[in-house]
């Protein structure tokens, strides 16, 4: 059987974590808006217990996580939910970067249609915004800046201690899709400057189906969020829905497991990645993005001569890798950021993204690299 190497795309779940959700299943399968039982009571604690976790890898309260249903939807509150705050405060200008994920990209063009000006930050070729850019750009009348964690094709970690220095003394809101960083590069998201977090519990090693946006208040109040969804009013008002405990139970056992275990991950990521770098060195491989700037987990790379749909084929009976982001792939669409961070069609045609964890096994490199030279003919 191949090895997996998309996490990316989405993790292994954690045997803990599989087992707390299949407990809340089976067994306590209470609901939580009836805490009128034992069994409501017990949902209850369960997901309270479980915000806090998640809200302790970030240093942020208890009652600044709202549960959704996964990073996608946390992007949408956070851009879509501010539509509003226009009306009241005449601010109209948004900011975000020509690298985010469409999670992000289509909240801002839906924001544009509603008579929002959007202004997209251009990227450089090591696979980072300039942060003098963003400086240039703001504006008095700037409602939101809005800039991922990490890139989800390359795996390129983004300036946000820049940022957080430059709208330190500004009012304007910060919104940051943690999507591909939250529980594995832990520091920055700690930053209390960052007001809005997304973040999604498939790709920690936690379930599908389940995420928060991590609010932090100020002078007790949320950012000015109105909820996409209404019928209920569950999560303080921003999030109608019954809660999905099992689900929410094991994103909070997942962010506790990113916490303890996040040193011991990172040393695996990086045992692996100097063997995949070594192979892929051989083949003459062009790195996409700055080695420097990459979380151990990722490998982004531009094979010469072959093309990735082609190597994908090839490699699949040893590795499972991809070519692009997985919400996207089924488009077969090439690489926004790619051609964001200047490479060429020929480039982005022969780009693989290789992204591992902890829980993959040895990989047998040798072959990896048998085959790929065989497509070169």
């Amino acid at each position: 059987m191949a090895i997996y190497l998309d996490c990316n795309a989405t993790t292994p779940v954690e045997p803990s974590v599989a087992a707390l959700v299949l407990r809340f299943l089976e067994k306590d399968f209470g609901n939580a808006a009836s805490p009128i039982h034992d069994f409501g009571v017990f949902a209850l604690a369960a997901v309270e217990h479980a915000r806090g976790q998640v809200a302790e890898v970030v240093r942020a309260r208890r009652d600044e996580v709202i549960f959704t249903s996964g990073a996608t939807e946390s992007n949408n509150l956070a851009i879509l939910g501010l539509a509003e705050e226009r009306l009241r405060s005449g601010r109209r200008h948004l900011i975000t970067t020509a690298i985010e994920h469409k999670a992000t990209l289509e909240p801002f063009e839906e924001m544009a249609r509603l008579g929002f000006e959007v202004q997209i930050l251009p990227v450089r070729r090591d696979g980072r915004f300039d942060p003098q850019r963003l400086a240039d750009a703001l504006r008095p009348d700037t409602l939101l800046v809005s800039t991922m964690q990490v890139n989800n094709e390359t795996g390129v970690l983004q300036p946000l201690a820049e940022v957080a220095d430059i709208v330190a003394n500004r009012d304007t809101l910060w919104h940051v899709d943690a999507a591909q960083g939250y529980g594995k590069e832990l520091e920055q998201l700690r930053h209390p400057r960052i007001d809005l977090i997304s973040i999604s519990g498939h790709k920690i090693y936690g379930p599908k189906g389940v995420g928060a946006l991590i609010a932090r208040k100020h002078d007790r109040q949320f950012p000015p969020l109105r909820p996409l969804m209404f019928g209920g009013g569950q999560e303080q008002g921003l999030r109608s829905g019954t809660l999905p405990v099992p689900l929410i139970a094991g994103l909070g056992e997942a962010a506790k497991l990113a916490l303890r275990n996040n040193s011991d991950r990172i040393a695996k990521c990086r045992t692996f990645r100097e063997k995949a770098l070594s192979t892929f060195a051989a083949l003459g491989a062009q790195q996409n993005g700055a080695e420097e700037y990459t979380l151990p987990h990722v490998l982004n790379v531009s094979l010469p001569g072959i093309n990735s749909e082609q190597a994908i084929r090839a490699l699949k009976r040893v590795i499972a890798v991809s070519s692009t982001s997985a919400c996207t792939s089924h488009t077969r669409t090439s690489s926004h950021v790619l051609a964001a961070m200047g490479l060429s069609p020929e480039q982005v045609e022969q780009s693989l993204r290789l992204s591992w964890c902890h829980l993959t096994p040895e990989v047998d490199w040798h072959e990896v690299e048998t085959i790929l030279r065989a497509l070169r003919g």
